[in-house]
């Protein structure tokens, strides 16, 4: 594992590209030298918390290398440790068309439960994951039950609504194993480990009586052989896991819908428990659907209540606190610029009552503070048979290629403009709205980014009216639109010319995307 990180001699200091400035000069920098403090600012004396298993103080990270950018394939939400989605996708030209691959349907679950009927398909976020097996991994999971004649080197796996985990061959789009029976609804997004043939899958609503947490898989038995909920120790008796785990210097995090953030020892097909940190704020005991971001030792994600928390992923204690006002389900995206690193936040409108703001805020990630703030106006809608929040659900897409400086990200405005729902691109250097694409429908689904030859950069998503777009990021311009008919919540994963998805109802989508 790498001990360290080549770093420039002006502080760490790089260009927004990551390129070093010619004046600079490289130093190695060891794993302490990299090492983030800990220290816990005034901000933090808002957290009131524990940490179990105090000897997680023995347990630090081993190293800060990115174990999903060196995997062969998208093995977690947003591909790595930043969360930042640099799947690498790649056309020619200007994209005009948008064509069905392959279809895949899922079951679909008729079962009631107190919220409702989940079918198949899948929900938020639900995004598939890619992997390009290597020869050595082939062979060893070749010996494994449960796989078809189409188990090959390129595989999709996605984890749906009605309570299976599914694994699509790439190209043919038939099943290339049985399904795992995941004994509940799965809303998130499976993680594979990037070192050990492990599935991680957290269970979103329970569809009968018994056990309700999360879970893992070893996919060279094909069957559970982890579980662990409910939580008796829990603050709060929610035991859903919609966040998606991530591993982070050798160990296995994972946020809970119980309040309580999880730190694991991993081998193949188990997890040992190291610490546990459990946490209120102002009295109250929040639950964590978004999923974790990295920077080196430090960890970040918002709850239910709006709280963005900093955590020292060596010792489980909280760095800072910032209050974003509202319910945080989106995922918080990481970026390192001129040397320091920034993270992109943004809430809801639930906690704040029928109208209010989605607070879109950028932070200095080492110490919490705001960078600056841009107020959406955004509202809830009460329909008949549930809520819709307004705000952001989605993961924020940052620009690359003609887009450096912009972030593009779903804003769900609900009637507080002529719109219900908005690809919105912001300037990331003042927060500024550069502009937005209108949509017709609410949009949970996180935007993803292709690239043509001249590096210009294009946004293809997705809306819960079953439109899939795709629009200059530059400009804004809708350069080719596709009718499906289907609810995208679920956020894609792209590889290469090709974007694969699934939707509410019961079908997994692979389209490729092409010139005119």
């Amino acid at each position: 594992m790498a001990a360290a990180l080549l770093l420039t001699g002006c502080a760490g200091r790089t260009t927004n590209n990551g390129e070093q400035p010619a004046d600079s000069v490289a130093t190695e920098l060891t794993m302490e030298e990299l090492m983030l403090p800990d220290t816990s600012y005034a901000s933090a004396e808002a957290v009131k918390y524990i940490v179990e298993n105090e000897d997680s103080l023995a347990h630090p990270l081993k190293d800060f290398d990115d174990r999903y950018e060196r995997a062969n394939g998208v093995f977690a939400f947003r591909k790595n440790l930043l969360r930042n989605a640099s799947y690498g996708g790649k056309v020619k030209g200007t994209p005009k068309e948008i064509e069905i691959a392959w279809e895949f349907s899922t079951d679909y679950d008729t079962t009631h439960t107190k919220f409702g009927t989940w079918g198949g398909g899948s929900g938020w976020t639900g995004q598939p994951l890619y992997v390009n097996w290597t020869d050595e991994q082939l062979k060893d999971l070749k010996r494994s039950p449960g796989l078809t004649a189409d188990f090959g080197r390129e595989e999709i796996i996605v984890g749906s609504l009605c309570g299976k985990a599914y694994f699509i061959n790439y190209q043919t789009g038939r099943a290339s194993r049985q399904p795992l029976d995941l004994g509940n609804v799965v809303k998130g997004t499976v993680s594979l480990d990037p070192e050990y043939y492990n599935l991680y899958v957290g269970q979103g609503v329970p569809r009968k009586p018994g056990p309700f947490g999360c879970q893992v898989f070893d996919l060279l038995k094909h069957e559970r052989t982890f579980f662990f909920g409910p939580d008796a120790k829990a603050w709060r008796s929610w035991n859903a896991f919609d966040s998606s785990p991530i591993v982070a210097g050798g160990y296995l995090f994972w946020p809970g819908e119980n309040c309580s953030f999880y730190k694991y020892e991993r081998s193949q097909g188990q997890l040992k428990r190291v610490s546990v940190m459990r946490y209120r704020v102002k009295g109250a005991a929040p639950g964590i659907e978004s999923s974790l971001c990295v920077y080196r030792n430090y960890g970040f994600f918002g709850d239910n209540h709006g709280d963005i928390i900093c955590v020292n992923l060596n010792t489980m204690r909280p760095v800072w606190y910032y209050d974003n006002h509202d319910d945080t389900d989106g995922t918080i995206v990481c970026r390192e610029e001129n040397g320091t690193p920034y993270i992109y936040t943004a809430c809801e409108v639930d906690k704040q009552g029928g109208s209010g703001f989605c607070h879109m805020v950028k932070l200095n990630a080492l110490n919490g503070q705001r960078v600056w703030e841009q107020k959406i106006a955004c509202q809830r809608l009460n329909l008949s048979e549930k809520t819709l929040d307004g705000g952001m659900y989605c993961t924020p897409l940052l620009g690359s290629g003609d887009c450096e400086g912009l972030l593009f990200t779903h804003i769900n405005r609900n009637g507080a403009s002529k719109t219900v729902g908005e690809l919105t691109a912001i300037d990331t250097s003042d927060g500024h709205v550069v502009y937005t694409v209108p949509y017709g429908q609410f949009a949970w689904s996180s935007p993803v980014a292709f690239h043509n030859e001249k590096n210009e950069m294009f946004v293809f998503a997705g809306d819960a009216s079953g439109i899939l777009r795709i629009v200059r990021g530059k400009t804004g311009e809708v350069v080719c639109k596709k009718t499906i008919g289907t609810n995208f919540e679920s956020s894609p994963v792209v590889v290469g010319n090709t974007a694969v998805v699934g939707c509410r109802g019961r079908m997994i989508y692979k389209f490729v995307i092409r010139p005119s």
